[in-house]
C-alpha cells in the first residue's frame, strides 16, 4: 500500500512538473525591466536575451546588490568602469549611486557590452572581458598557453571567468526559451 502511494505521489509530481515547468522556470528566471532591456538592447544592437542572461548571472535581477568586488546594480558595474563609461558616453551629473538605478545601470551595461563587442567581435571574448576585464583578455590572447591562435581562448586561467561564460550561455538559452519573441529583432 505504501509503495502504491509513493508511486502515485511521484507520478503527480512528474505530471505537475511537466505541465507547469514553464511557470516554475519563470519564477526561477524572472524578467524584470523588460522595456528598459529591450530599449537599450535595440539602441546598442544587442541581443536582449544576452542582456537578460548577464543580468541574471550578475545580480539575479536585484538592482541594489553590491558584490564582494564592489560592483553595483543589475549589471554589476564597478566604480572605475563606471567612471570610464561616463566619460566615453559624455554623461553629465552622474553619481555612483546612479548605478542602483535600473535604467542607468542597464544603459551603461549595454553601452559597455557594445564597446567590448566592437573590440573583440566574439561572444566568448566579450563575456570574458565583461567578467575579467579587457586587459586580462588581451593578455590571454597573447599567451600561447591560453590562446593557441591569438584569436580564441582555449584555456581560461580564471576558473570564475570560465564558469561565468558557461553560466551566461545557459541563462541565455533559458531566457530565449521562456521569453522568445521579445524586441524588434525577433518580430516577424
Amino acid at each position: 500500500m505504501k509503495a502504491k502511494k509513493r508511486i502515485i505521489i511521484i507520478l503527480c509530481i512528474i505530471i505537475f512538473l511537466v505541465f507547469f515547468r514553464e511557470c516554475i522556470l519563470k519564477i526561477v528566471y524572472p524578467l524584470k525591466y523588460k522595456e528598459t532591456i529591450v530599449e537599450y538592447s535595440e539602441e546598442y544592437n544587442l541581443d536582449p536575451y544576452l542582456v537578460m542572461a548577464i543580468i541574471k548571472t550578475e545580480s539575479n535581477f536585484q538592482k541594489d546588490v553590491v558584490s564582494h568586488k564592489q560592483a553595483y546594480g543589475l549589471m554589476q558595474i564597478t566604480e572605475p568602469t563606471a567612471t570610464w563609461i561616463v566619460g566615453e558616453m559624455k554623461k553629465t551629473d552622474f553619481k555612483y549611486s546612479d548605478l542602483f538605478d535600473a535604467d542607468t545601470n542597464i544603459e551603461m551595461g549595454c553601452w559597455y557590452l557594445d564597446n567590448l563587442r566592437t573590440e573583440f567581435n566574439d561572444i566568448d571574448l566579450v563575456l570574458a572581458a565583461y567578467n575579467a576585464g579587457r586587459g586580462n583578455v588581451n593578455k590571454w590572447l597573447d599567451n600561447s598557453e591560453v590562446s593557441k591562435d591569438g584569436v580564441n581562448l582555449h584555456n581560461i586561467p580564471f576558473g570564475e571567468t570560465d564558469k561565468y561564460i558557461k553560466k551566461v550561455k545557459v541563462n541565455y538559452n533559458i531566457y530565449k526559451f521562456l521569453y522568445g519573441g521579445i524586441g524588434k529583432k525577433n518580430e516577424g
